[in-house]
């Protein structure tokens, strides 16, 4: 079934976790700009430029993901969710300065060697 698979949808299947990776990175992000819980402060989250591209940016790794279930089993799609485990820790490395542990790294790589070995 994978062996199948045209460019663009093996892009998609890898490109939507990273697009889910992207859109929690910009959520930690927009967590340290707001403010009260009161209206103005919910006014201003809903401005908030980092919230607005967190949004767009799930968005749309939502509508590609639909896309890629219409020709992907969900069994099948759904596995490569599994490297959002991966992005969002490589991500948060990145921009947010946050350390990966040798316990991390072991982890991630044993999900990644499931993710072969549920697609192989």
């Amino acid at each position: 079934m994978l062996t199948s698979l045209s460019p663009g949808l093996w892009f998609a299947l890898a490109g939507t976790p990273l697009l889910i990776a992207t859109g929690q990175v910009l959520f930690k992000l927009t967590s340290g700009t707001t403010g009260d819980l009161s209206v103005r402060g919910l006014v201003d989250l809903a401005l908030n430029p980092l919230l607005i591209a967190a949004l767009a940016i799930y968005g749309a790794g939502t509508l590609i993901w639909i896309y890629v279930l219409k020709s992907v089993p969900l069994t099948i799609a759904y596995s490569f969710m599994g490297l959002t485990f991966f992005f969002v820790p490589l991500l948060a490395q990145i921009f947010l300065g946050e350390s990966i542990t040798p316990r991390y790294a072991v982890g991630t790589a044993l999900i990644i060697a499931g993710l072969i070995t549920i697609n192989s």
